[in-house]
């Protein structure tokens, strides 16, 4: 019984071999990959989350301005 068992697990590991497919290794350039990167991140210009990505922004880069106050003025000027 353990030689059938044996024979047909030698079997299936061969068979799994012959359709493995080994991956390919990323040859792009640092730069080539951030711009991927930049490229599939959402578009934060539209909706309820823009308007929460730009006050976590506008935190991180010291601005005193909030957004809301800068969406204003925009509107104004127009």
């Amino acid at each position: 019984m353990d030689k059938r068992l044996d024979k047909r697990h030698k079997r299936q590991v061969a068979r799994a071999k012959l359709h493995a497919k080994t991956s390919k290794p990323d040859v792009r350039t640092h730069e080539q990959i951030e711009a991927a990167r930049e490229a599939s991140r959402p578009d934060a210009g539209r909706g309820a989350l823009a308007k929460f990505a730009r006050a976590v922004r506008s935190k991180l880069t010291g601005s005193k301005e909030s957004p809301e106050k800068t969406d204003a003025a925009e509107k104004t000027e127009s």
